[in-house]
């Protein structure tokens, strides 16, 4: 017997289908079966949850995050991350590989496919590191990766410093037709400062990163990009010269992409208050011009998508504070209200606009053909959002961790339910 569930009486929004309207969602069998007004009618006996006053989306699509399995079990493991992602409206997560050990061997690839499949909440695709053991000296075995499903190349967590290498990893990625994720920063530069250079460091008297750091590296991987043809994307852009330099990639047609993260989108060095370690991220929050120029960036297509790069760790990695604490914020759990808050319904971005940044475009990006989108025939990934219920973010998560800097913020929508693969993955 086939099984099936109607969504009834949401909004549904399709960038994919140019699509708003209201309608029902019939799924079946994993897939999206039929998507029209007035089902309920027609199908009186299939299982149903009514989306009345809420939107319903394609699942969203979150292209960065940290779900530290293996080695890292106290901050995160699959199968929390996935929950808080599945909380979040996240249907499909791509895991960072700067685990312990990194995932950077065909073994340790298809071992973590295997227990995602057993522990996690909604489907795991996995980035595979560009070098053996992120040392950044030698190649890993990108075919034999692809070949047991590594869905993207990265060093995430550091940058690749060797340009040389960085032009093999990207010829290499070119021929297997995935994208690098570039972790664009010079740490000679950034020497590990907790805080942006300027008005947090000075206010704070804290060490500080320079802009450059990040936009010496971006410059440095859009010309290998150029050169090899390769498709890289830019991972959580901070400031203004980063996106100038992908819009200019992009006016010359360059087969540059690139991600901001929800924190950078909604805050800046202005909202971090004193020395909280769960405003310790990197790239640091920065200047108030910077999110002004990510967020026209996000708006007009620069930057192509919204990604968490939720990075959880510890309280008590957390309490070491500013300069001791290890570097990242979660955000699977935030990140939709965050960018309905501060950027829906500031005028900044159209609800369309949203949905296609948050599941079309990183769909897109990773060649996930069957996602980020709700025709028929689709993968039946969905999720139902109430956009005006305005909530307090809690200090607890899901997630293991709880390093979120928006902790005590009230925030506006707030997703109802996820659908995976049919099913219902959460429901508040």
């Amino acid at each position: 017997m086939s099984e099936r569930l109607l969504i009834r009486g949401g909004l549904v929004i399709d960038p994919a289908q140019d699509l708003e309207s209201m309608s029902d969602v019939l799924l079946q069998d994993g897939r999206v079966a039929i998507l029209a007004p007035n089902l309920s009618r027609r199908f009186p006996r299939v299982p149903a949850l009514d989306a009345g006053g809420c939107w319903v989306v394609p699942g969203l699509i979150d292209m960065h995050a940290h779900l530290r399995e293996p080695g890292g079990g106290e901050d995160e493991t699959l199968a929390s991350g996935t929950r808080a992602a599945a909380a979040g409206g996240f249907t499909a997560v791509l895991a960072m590989p700067n685990t312990r050990p990194p995932t950077d061997s065909p073994a340790r690839l298809r071992r973590l496919r295997r227990k995602a499949r057993r522990d996690a909440a909604v489907p795991v695709l996995f980035a595979g590191c560009a070098t053996l053991g992120q040392k950044g000296a030698r190649l890993a075995d990108l075919r034999a990766m692809a070949r047991a499903g590594m869905s993207a190349v990265t060093e995430d967590g550091r940058p690749l410093r060797d340009s040389g290498l960085m032009r093999r990893a990207l010829e290499l990625a070119r021929e297997l037709g995935i994208p690098f994720i570039s972790h664009c920063e010079d740490t000679s530069l950034s020497r590990g400062a907790p805080v942006n250079e300027g008005g947090a460091s000075r206010r704070l008297r804290l060490p500080g990163q320079p802009w450059t750091a990040e936009t010496a590296l971006v410059l440095r991987d859009i010309a290998l990009s150029e050169l090899t043809g390769a498709h890289v994307h830019l991972a959580h852009l901070s400031c203004a010269q980063s996106a100038a330099a992908v819009r200019e990639a992009k006016r010359r047609g360059l087969p540059v992409t690139a991600e901001a993260t929800p924190h950078h989108l909604a805050l800046c060095e202005d909202d971090i208050p004193g020395r909280d370690a769960d405003f310790k991220m990197n790239p640091p929050l920065r200047s108030r011009a910077d999110r002004e120029a990510l967020r026209a960036g996000l708006r007009d297509g620069t930057i192509d998508a919204v990604a968490t790069d939720h990075a959880p760790h510890s309280p008590q990695k957390k309490r070491l504070g500013m300069s001791r604490a290890p570097f990242g914020v979660i955000g699977l759990e935030t990140a939709l209200a965050a960018v309905l808050t501060f950027l829906v319904r500031g005028g900044r971005l159209t609800r369309r606009q949203m949905v296609e940044r948050m599941s079309t475009a990183p769909a897109r990006i990773l060649g996930l053909r069957r996602k980020g989108g709700l025709k028929p025939g689709m993968d039946a990934d969905l999720a139902v959002i109430a956009p005006d219920e305005v909530w307090t973010v809690p200090p607890r998560f899901f997630s293991r961790s709880r390093n979120s800097p928006f902790i005590g913020m009230k925030l506006s929508g707030r997703v109802r339910a996820t659908v995976a693969a049919g099913s219902v993955v959460y429901a508040l």
